[in-house]
């Protein structure tokens, strides 16, 4: 038993180790989020979306009460 908890200890010592991203993982990130971005935004302001957006709100404004 004693064996298994110096392990485990050794092993949580081990993991506690990681502070953070570094600065390649930020750039990483930051370049995967703005990309992400652009396609979508290229995808929202499409002709299709643009007129799936429009028919739906139509259709939303013309429900009687």
């Amino acid at each position: 038993m004693r064996i298994i908890k110096a392990r485990l200890r050794t092993a949580v010592r081990c993991l506690g180790d990681d502070a953070g991203m570094s600065t390649s993982e930020y750039a990483m990130g930051t370049i995967a989020a703005c990309a992400f971005a652009a396609v979508l935004y290229k995808v929202v302001t499409s002709e299709v979306v643009s007129t799936a957006l429009q028919s739906t709100i139509g259709k939303a404004l013309d429900v009687p009460f």
